[in-house]
């Protein structure tokens, strides 16, 4: 009989790996982190210059780093410090750029705490504090979309996530036949019906699915970059006499490039009408559901499907964190009917293995960082939030449409607003000279905008997501466009 011996150490043998894991030395390096980051929120919130987004060339970024991963000595702090320093200033509040929130400090502090318990999330056993959370922040944000007791859902990594999750269930609910086992049938070519304004992760989840070019079938906006619902009808007939089999209608809650939103009552009829899935891509916008004064935008959000509501746009959660949410809670195990036999079960469906429902398997402790925000402030902190965002931009583009040397692309219905610089005296393209004035707004750097398209005109566009940006601030950014122009001139 052979004998098996075991050493037993009581402490870790390698140096590095006591290092590594020294409860004080975290303790002192945590502290000094917080102090840095303390600084850091003071100077953006009293508005401190700084670059917003500091300059740089990829090229030599890379270069950078690459030669400091050489250096031989390394100072943490030094690191911290410097990474800083080349990164988005998210906080300040002349970061006007992408769709990303400033994450409330409490959330970030839980997220520490989230990275160092490093729960994963695939089955109950994983992860039992942070799956019981989730589902109460699912619930949670159910009955602010107005489902009721039957809804659930999961959180996820991203929109884009969110909605291809969404879209399997709505394609294995409506196919009449187990299209996660058998496969696409290629007599059968099934589609959505988008607007032309939807975010490009819709159109690729069509194109995930198998179902190509051919899936994601568009319907004409308005002179709002609204879906145009009077086009339903013949779009869906023209689908239909395509050979096409239309088994979803998807709504913007809102555009990502203009903000605004789709008439979402009415795309409830045509679905409710013609037995079409409808999932509302409400990524940015679904959670204006929050508020008193903006709910009305959402009208026919609980008629949904499906909504997809990111918590790390208009909800000061770090990324990435979105909820699925399903009105009738038993599509959600539709999306993965797949074996995993050593940690899923087929002959049952609970909801807290949460690998049954999500393109993840081990996952992050997403609910757990929005329920500190939930009991820390209630709902008032995201209802007043989202009012400002939402106020400031409609002030925004009031004051843009004052200008008689600023043209509006659209009115927008929240924070997200489009706009270009239109000198009179100017007689050259303005599609190039609003792209250059980006490029020089972006080399001064005291504020970060993008660009977008709207109607083949390039506008700059903003989203105001930092709760400490306000008209004023905005103003100084027209002074500056036309400071600019006067300079090329």
């Amino acid at each position: 009989m052979k004998i098996f011996t075991f050493t037993v150490y009581t402490k870790p043998m390698n140096k590095m790996l006591q290092q590594a894991f020294d409860p004080e030395e975290f303790r002192k390096e945590g502290h000094k982190l917080v102090d840095l980051l303390t600084t850091y929120l003071t100077d953006c919130f009293s508005s401190q210059t700084m670059p917003v987004l500091p300059p740089s060339v990829p090229d030599e970024l890379f270069a950078f780093w690459t030669a400091d991963l050489k250096k031989p000595d390394f100072n943490l702090q030094e690191f911290y410090t410097t990474l800083l320093s080349q990164s988005n200033h998210i906080h300040h509040p002349g970061y006007i750029g992408h769709q990303v929130v400033p994450p409330a400090p409490i959330s970030a502090l839980t997220e520490m705490l989230e990275a160092m318990l490093n729960n994963g999330m695939a089955i109950f056993e994983m992860g039992p504090a942070a799956t019981a959370i989730e589902k109460v922040v699912i619930g949670w944000l159910s009955k602010h979309i107005g489902f009721g007791a039957e809804a659930d859902g999961i959180l996820t990594s991203g929109g884009s996530a969110g909605n291809l999750t969404a879209l399997l269930a709505a394609r294995q609910a409506m196919s009449n036949f187990n299209i996660w086992e058998e496969g696409n049938d290629s007599n059968q070519p099934f589609a959505l019906m988008v607007s032309a304004e939807a975010h490009y992760s819709v159109s690729r989840a069509a194109r995930i699915m198998g179902w190509g070019e051919k899936g994601f079938v568009k319907v004409p906006v308005n002179d709002r970059m609204q879906l145009d619902a009077s086009k339903l009808e013949e779009t869906l007939i023209d689908a239909q006499n395509s050979g096409i089999k239309v088994i979803a209608l998807v709504g913007n809650a809102c555009s990502t490039s203009t903000g605004t939103y789709d008439p979402l009552d009415q795309m409830a009829d045509f679905a409710a009408r013609h037995n079409l899935w409808f999932h509302i891509d409400g990524a940015h916008g679904g959670a204006a559901v929050m508020t008193e004064k903006y709910t009305h935008l959402t009208k026919g959000i609980d008629r949904a499907d499906s909504v997809v509501i990111d918590f790390h746009k208009m909800m000061l959660t770090p990324a990435l964190t979105t909820a699925v949410i399903f009105r009738n809670g038993n599509h959600s195990f539709e999306t993965f009917a797949q074996k995993a036999e050593y940690l899923l079960s087929q002959t049952q469906k609970p909801w807290y293995d949460g690998a049954i429902r999500t393109l993840e398997c081990t996952k992050k402790m997403l609910g757990v960082k929005v329920y500190a925000m939930i009991r820390q402030y209630g709902d008032d902190l995201f209802r007043e939030y989202i009012t400002y965002a939402y106020d400031l931009g409609l002030s925004f583009a009031k004051f843009i449409e004052e200008q008689p040397d600023f043209e509006l692309a659209v009115k927008p219905d929240c924070n997200i607003v489009c706009f270009r610089y239109c000198p009179k005296d100017f007689s050259g393209d303005l599609n190039t000279l609003n792209a250059s004035i980006r490029i020089n707004i972006l080399k001064d750097a005291r504020f970060y905008v993008v660009q977008t398209q709207v109607n083949g005109k390039t506008f700059l566009r903003v989203t105001l997501m930092n709760p400490f940006t306000t008209l004023a601030d905005l103003t100084l950014l027209t002074e500056a466009i036309r400071d600019d122009y006067a300079q090329i001139l």
